[in-house]
């Protein structure tokens, strides 16, 4: 027994992240909660703050442009967290939670003019930026360990709502670049070329919009799982 105790500590020690890898983690979370707050601000601004004028005269994404490329591509950054076990997340879970609105972003929206000006491109921004705000605001609380539990609350609540209207905002911004792929060709590979293959792009995004059938029960279901381990823990503990 006592040997077993004696040793519980040495391993929760060498699991320990070192002073530099939790700056490196505060500082990459702390500036996503900035720029995604920037980005929130931005939707604000653009559709309560300005009128119908300064909309006639910018869409929506020439203004947030630049902060959603930078920091919703700065996602992937977490993927090698995952992988490189610097954080707990699954790479697996990680990865097709990144890849889904990297695809968005790059492969949709930066790809196609009707992806630009899809009624989902604000829907989307406007679930992932609450979303992130307080995603990241949580981790790096979780880091320096002051985490007020009404953010406990809010990090696995806030997404029974925000992860479905977020998806929709996602597969709208599908539908309007599909219809555009369907209709011009682009970003695909026709035989016969010089590397003797062929790629349809518009195939691919029906492909990604299918692949979500499967896959966001399994995400909606993992937040569900552990929502119920945090939440639900503290209950049983406090019951008891």
């Amino acid at each position: 027994m006592s040997a077993k105790t004696a040793a519980k500590p040495i391993k929760a020690a060498s699991k320990e992240p070192s002073s530099l890898t939790k700056i490196y983690l505060f500082a990459y979370n702390a500036i996503q909660v900035g720029g995604w707050s920037y980005i929130l601000y931005q939707l604000i601004n653009y559709y309560v703050l300005e009128g119908p004028q300064f909309r006639a005269q910018i869409t929506l994404w020439d203004y947030t442009r630049l902060a959603v490329i930078i920091f919703q591509n700065a996602a992937f950054v977490e993927i090698l967290n995952a992988v490189f076990g610097l954080v707990k997340s699954n790479p697996v879970v990680t990865t097709f939670q990144v890849f889904s609105r990297m695809m968005v972003v790059v492969g949709v929206v930066m790809a196609t003019p009707t992806g630009k000006v899809s009624p989902g491109l604000p829907i989307a921004l406007f679930a992932w930026s609450i979303t992130e705000i307080i995603r990241y605001g949580f981790y790096a609380l979780n880091i320096i360990k002051v985490v007020p539990k009404f953010v406990v609350f809010l990090r696995y609540t806030t997404f029974i709502a925000l992860y479905p209207i977020g998806v929709t905002g996602e597969l709208l911004c599908f539908w309007w670049a599909q219809r555009y792929a369907r209709e011009n060709s682009v970003w695909s590979l026709e035989m016969p070329n010089k590397l003797n293959a062929t790629f349809s792009y518009y195939a691919l995004l029906w492909i990604v919009m299918l692949g979500y059938i499967p896959i966001f029960p399994q995400l909606y279901m993992h937040m569900f799982t552990l929502r119920r381990k945090i939440l639900g823990g503290d209950s049983k503990k406090k019951a008891n």
